[in-house]
């Protein structure tokens, strides 16, 4: 079964349509990134998974139900996501942060052990008693991908999460990615980096302006043609020798 259902979606931003008949399936089980240029759809779509942005045209359905019908709370129950701002307004500390993770949940004596398991999980023991405004860009996205595990969902949508990351950082926030999938989770992630897109996802769906121009495997949708013709910059894919998973490279001049 489909975790999430996108068919014939359509979204509308001062009058310009950003996606357009738009069909996508999320399955369960599965790691699926969303890749394409700055300005295809990417985060558009991701927002309309999350229920966040409502289509002019088209039907989003969660576990086949219809996704306005779901409330908010039980939404919440359902689907963690991750957004690029990750802002909090009052000074609430790290930990404060991860446990709004469970807010959806009824007070549990395991509350501690899965934020305590959460926090450990993005390496950030060492930031809870500190204020969150105070933290680097690095730090807060992995505060708040805590606080998404937390939530303890059986989908999760992450919106380009390694961004503010270091080298180790990124590598540890897309196993963590794996390993949600394979407990059975839907995991979706915007990413703008195609060889870790390739590295990690078990499906690719690549955008460009606002429609999925390419839905598969990475070695079938990250075919050096395809890439070059949709960033517009000529590229080299090869094999990883460790993985046999493609690497994606811009061809650049001596």
């Amino acid at each position: 079964m489909s975790a999430i259902t996108v068919r014939g979606v359509r979204v509308l931003l001062g009058g310009a349509a950003v996606l357009d008949g738009v069909d996508l399936d999320v399955p369960y089980g599965r790691v699926l990134a969303l890749v394409g240029p700055n300005g295809a759809g990417k985060s558009t779509l991701l927002g309309v998974l999350t229920g966040d942005v409502r289509p002019q045209a088209g039907e989003v359905l969660l576990d086949d139900r219809p996704l306005g019908t779901w409330a908010a709370k039980e939404l919440a129950r359902t689907r963690a996501v991750l957004m690029q701002a990750n802002q909090v307004t009052f000074s609430f500390t790290a930990r404060e942060v991860v446990e709004m993770g469970r807010a959806p949940w009824p007070a549990s004596d395991n509350d501690t052990a899965i934020i305590d398991e959460a926090v450990a999980r993005v390496d950030a023991a060492h930031l809870v008693d500190r204020p969150f405004p105070a933290l680097s860009g690095g730090e807060k996205a992995r505060v708040s991908l805590a606080r998404v595990l937390a939530q303890n969902t059986a989908i999760v949508l992450l919106d380009e999460p390694t961004a503010a990351l270091d080298l180790r950082h990124q590598e540890d926030v897309l196993r963590i990615a794996r390993d949600l999938a394979a407990t059975g989770r839907a995991v979706v992630v915007v990413l703008h980096d195609l060889s870790v897109a390739a590295a990690y996802a078990d499906e690719v769906a690549m955008l460009a302006g606002g429609v999925i121009v390419a839905h598969g495997s990475p070695d079938e949708v990250f075919t050096e043609q395809r890439v070059a013709e949709v960033y517009g910059a000529p590229v080299r894919s090869m094999a990883d020798p460790d993985t046999g998973r493609p690497i994606i490279l811009p061809r650049r001049h001596a």
